[in-house]
């Protein structure tokens, strides 16, 4: 038994998740009634992930914070910068495809009890009272900001504390990573339960009469993802910017498309990090922060599905509102983890763009919820492998610019 643990251990985790996702489309396929048990993997797997993730970011934030030297440079200002970027090429792409591929929907209903925000400014103001959460509450319901928040105060508080306390916190932090690497051993089971339920609960021909909006969905992600992303980490790197992109996109986007959680990724992304070499003190405050706010795919959602309500209702939109519309989308997005349903109840908020009234906009998120499966899947393997992606074009880039020789590619590899 040893010998075979050794064996496993020494294969690449990404092709134990490959056989387990295949093995789950097979269960889902061929004996779905039998199988129904496996369905209990995937879930065990993402409720893990989701409770040591809290708990994982309060601890490192603080110790990276509490232990930061002054005068020590960080890479957060490009990272941000970066992040921002992102999400309104998000935008941008999810507007050029709904202008290329222009979409007409079957309204829906279903969402009648659904509230949606009433402008930006509720928005924000979500956002700002997310900041402000009890810290015990934040920890319970997962709400990185106010994690996040507090972890910064309580790093800044603890700069001047003894160093045997910042070795406590730094000790607390390791063993949470740990537990982390534990959980995401099994993430080859917990997938296979997570593939298996999906096409066992929907089937592949639940989203046939919403192909194509499907399809301009999943191909601005995807343009996103292959194109745009590139083409940023080469203006940056001046290198070939494929093996990091695909790397992010295979070891982290994988996991983030089954489990369809951004903060449930956050220790995948940990991890990924670590592997990449990146600096600590950076990523353990830039991926939950990235959780919460790098959200090119909600804003591709935003935006795509708002013009489609656009198009259904025979509205003209023209350059300069559909440019509008990508701000407004990237705004949005920012704020959608604060915001009870995510990304699809922000739609009401883009289509007060064009005059569409309330009631027929929340038919649209109903539309959203029905090709859910797919479009959040896609939406959150965008967000999350991006978060690693930018982190390390921010660090890659600094050190370059700091006179080190180094090839991003090699030490990828």
């Amino acid at each position: 038994m040893k010998d075979l643990i050794i064996k496993l251990n020494k294969i690449s985790l990404v092709k134990k998740i490959i056989v387990g996702l295949i093995i789950g489309v097979l269960l889902a396929i061929t004996v779905p009634e039998q199988a129904k048990a496996v369905v209990i993997l995937g879930s065990l797997f993402v409720g893990a992930l989701k409770a040591v993730a809290p708990v994982l970011v309060l601890f490192l934030v603080t110790s990276a914070i509490c232990q930061q030297k002054k005068g020590q440079k960080s890479n957060m200002k490009s990272i941000v910068i970066l992040y921002i970027i992102g999400t309104f090429m998000g935008g941008l792409s999810g507007v050029t495809a709904s202008f290329l591929f222009p979409v007409k929907l079957t309204l829906t209903t279903g969402t009648e009890n659904l509230t949606a925000p009433g402008g930006i400014i509720e928005v924000i103001k979500a956002l700002l009272m997310n900041i402000v959460d009890n810290p015990v509450n934040a920890l319970i319901n997962a709400n990185y900001i106010g994690i996040l928040s507090w972890a910064i105060l309580l790093g800044i508080a603890l700069r001047n504390a003894s160093e045997t306390s910042k070795t406590m916190i730094s000790n607390v932090a390791d063993a949470l990573s740990k537990i982390v690497q534990w959980v995401i051993n099994f993430a080859p089971l917990g997938i296979m339960g997570l593939v298996f339920d999906a096409i066992a609960t929907n089937g592949l021909e639940a989203f046939a009469s919403y192909g194509k909006l499907l399809a301009v969905l999943v191909g601005a992600m995807a343009f996103l993802a292959l194109v745009i992303n590139p083409i940023i980490v080469f203006l940056f790197l001046k290198e070939n910017p494929y093996p990091l992109v695909l790397k992010c996109l295979r070891e982290s986007g994988i996991t983030a498309f089954f489990t369809r959680s951004s903060a449930a990724n956050i220790p995948v992304n940990m991890e990924l990090c670590k592997r990449l070499g990146l600096n600590k003190d950076t990523y353990s405050v830039s991926i939950p922060l990235g959780a919460t706010v790098n959200m090119a795919g909600a804003s591709i959602t935003i935006s795509v599905l708002a013009l489609a309500a656009a198009n259904t209702l025979g509205i003209s939109v023209d350059l300069p509102t559909a440019f509008i519309l990508s701000v407004l989308a990237t705004a949005s997005a920012c704020g959608a983890s604060g915001v009870s349903g995510g990304s699809l109840l922000l739609i009401p908020l883009a289509c007060s763009l064009f005059g569409i009234p309330n009631d027929i906009a929340m038919q649209v998120v109903g539309v959203g919820f029905i090709i859910g499966v797919v479009q959040d899947s896609c939406e959150t393997a965008i967000n999350s492998s991006t978060d690693v992606l930018f982190t390390a074009v921010a660090e890659f880039t600094n050190r370059k610019k700091a006179g080190e020789k180094l090839k991003v590619n090699e030490s990828i590899a």
